[in-house]
């Protein structure tokens, strides 16, 4: 039998049963869809961390209370408050530290700010002037505060774009946050949305006012920005030079902070969503081993029903090798179907997803070919089992099943 007159023969087979095979394919079909929509959505959540910090700039540094290693045991940043305004007085000396360009101590927590009947929930940061450089923001209207609204404690506060519009709040209104009233004196230059943040949606006010009014405590962590991308090692021993002269450390390996380059905050991030990504894909495939085992048990059921047929067209002349090519591109069909249909659904989810619930999908090609090459490759090998029972039938005992 040509392989042309192969595939008809299969085409017909499927056909003839279409509730069966379009229940097969389903499978499929969810299995290349969550696959194509899951690594397009990690690799979105990639491409957004990665534009988000480097947004920042190559020139940042962020300083955290805590070390990472400390006496041989590995701790997480941040574990103790050890830092201080002293080391943000330091750090600004510019004769001890000429390659530091700009310095923002930062203390935040998430709080309710309200403008007249209208309310909304975001992050405020207390912090200096230097939090417009660190950050490598601008202000789009009004202004920012300056060094005596700092040292002078007073209540104003700089919003977001996205804060000020979900507010209705505009320069010279007064929001409350925390049941404290706070003059708006500028909003940001919008920044842009990425993924599943927004940085946009968020407030600035003074340190101080943030350290007596709102959240108390110390200094979370500090920013710094070197004076260009150049000078970023020299800022780094600077700044530790520094750290350890205020913190009357001697040995660097005992220090009580951490200093972090924006290339590995980068680093890692990528490492995080990359094996995010992978642990969700790998989780999607096995709906695809599922497929495979549901093509398996139909093409077994199918085999089971065409016995007799299976016997005639042996006892006409059909080798084994016929009957097993068929059933093997009966399986192929079904899993190549179902892929098709799985790619068209992934790309479905990927122009929806982001209109409905704002989270960005990305989706490649190489992925797409992936996903479908393996659907093929799990129908194919779960066909081969049901193909080779068919091709070992006896004539004479599938004649008999008539």
């Amino acid at each position: 039998m040509s392989l042309l007159k192969t595939i008809e023969t299969g085409l017909r087979s499927l056909l003839g049963h279409r509730l069966r095979s379009v229940l097969t394919t389903l499978g499929i079909l969810f299995g290349v869809a969550a696959v194509i929509a899951t690594v397009g959505i990690g690799q979105a959540s990639s491409d957004s961390v990665t534009a988000r910090i480097t947004s920042l700039g190559t020139n940042l540094l962020t300083i955290t209370a805590g070390s990472s290693v400390s006496a041989g045991v590995f701790g997480g940043a941040g574990s103790a408050n050890s830092l201080s305004m002293s080391d943000v007085q330091g750090l600004q000396d510019r004769q001890s530290a000429p390659d530091i360009a700009a310095v923002a101590p930062v203390s935040q927590g998430r709080a309710t700010l309200v403008d007249g009947s209208t309310n909304w929930s975001t992050t405020v940061s207390g912090s200096t002037a230097g939090w417009l450089v660190t950050n490598t923001r601008t202000i789009g209207s009004g202004t920012f505060f300056n060094a005596n609204d700092v040292a002078t404690r007073t209540q104003v506060i700089v919003l977001g774009s996205t804060t000020a519009a979900n507010l209705g709040a505009s320069v010279g209104d007064i929001v409350l946050v925390r049941q404290i009233p706070f003059q708006v004196i500028g909003v940001l230059a919008s920044a842009g949305s990425q993924g599943f943040g927004n940085q946009d949606d968020l407030a600035v006010v003074p340190f101080t006012t943030a350290q007596d009014e709102l959240f108390g405590g110390g200094v979370q962590r500090i920013l710094l920005s070197a004076t260009s991308a150049s000078t970023i090692g020299s800022a780094y021993l600077e700044a530790n030079q520094i750290l350890l002269q205020t913190h009357h450390i001697s040995d660097p390996s005992q220090a009580d902070f951490t200093i972090t380059t924006q290339t590995q905050v980068l680093s890692t991030a990528q490492a995080v969503t990359q094996t995010l990504t992978i642990l969700l894909a790998s989780v999607a495939a096995i709906s695809l081993l599922v497929g495979g085992i549901g093509v398996m048990n139909i093409m077994l059921v199918s085999v089971t029903e065409r016995t007799s047929e299976i016997g005639l067209r042996k006892a006409l002349g059909a080798t084994p090798f016929d009957l097993f090519r068929q059933f093997v591109i009966e399986a192929g069909m079904l899993t190549a179907l179902g892929g098709l249909l799985g790619v068209a659904t992934g790309l479905a989810v990927g122009y929806i997803v982001p209109r409905a619930a704002n989270i960005a999908v990305h989706i490649t090609p190489l992925p797409v070919l992936v996903a479908v090459g393996v659907a093929v490759a799990v129908g194919l090998v779960f066909g081969v089992y049901p193909a080779l029972r068919a091709a070992r039938l006896a004539p004479i005992e599938a004649l008999r099943a008539q």
